[in-house]
């Protein structure tokens, strides 16, 4: 008899102001899974860095990058999936997470630049400032055809996005794996993004890592 797959860790990539926590949240509260808010793992120093409009290092991000393997290894460790948000923005940053050992599943959020400027320069109280974005976008490398994982356009609403994502998973890594708790964006109670409800700007201000 085939042993069931591992438990999944879904790790919600893409540039500020993607709607990474919006979607994050709200898949892991539509699969019942925790949920990682990746700007948490941050230091002080990090966040002051980039609040002063200046990008972080390969250096600056390595305890960010550790401390966020470390939480994706306790969870397989203790045979648990969960939801990441994690910029993930370079091949070498989601080779790291790959390498705990966790079933891994990027999902990258893709956003043309031009919308991206916009959302950004409309949200408020976020230590992330619109003058990075051109830094991500210079350093993001999309995922590549060997990665686990598949991109989905975060264009549209919350909502939108959700369901994207819900349906990118069903025919992906959940679809051999029979407990996989997916549900349909409009009839799973849990969730906390409506039909019509905000884009990915209006998110609370955390998307940057």
């Amino acid at each position: 008899m085939e042993a069931a797959p591992a438990p999944l860790v879904v790790v919600v990539m893409g540039v500020s102001s993607s709607g990474k926590s919006t979607l994050g949240s709200a898949l892991a509260a539509r699969l019942g899974v925790p949920f990682l808010e990746g700007d948490a793992l941050h230091s002080p120093e990090n966040v002051h860095k980039m609040a002063a409009g200046r990008p972080l290092t390969d250096e600056d991000r390595e305890p960010w990058l550790a401390a966020l393997a470390d939480r994706i290894r306790q969870w397989a460790d203790a045979d648990r999936g969960g939801v990441v948000t994690c910029s993930a923005l370079k091949r070498a940053y989601r080779d790291r997470l790959r390498r705990t050992g966790a079933r891994i599943w990027f999902l990258e959020l893709d956003l043309d630049p031009e919308v991206a400027a916009r959302r950004i320069a409309a949200r408020t109280g976020h230590f992330m400032p619109p003058g990075l974005l051109d830094s991500q976008y210079a350093t993001l490398e999309p995922l590549a055809a060997d990665e686990p994982g598949t991109r989905v356009s975060a264009a549209g609403s919350a909502a939108r996005t959700l369901a994207a994502a819900t349906e990118a998973l069903a025919r992906g890594p959940a679809r051999t794996d029979p407990d996989a708790r997916l549900r349909s964006p409009s009839r799973d109670p849990r969730s906390s993004v409506g039909e019509d409800g905000p884009g990915p700007a209006a998110a609370p201000g955390r998307d940057s890592g």
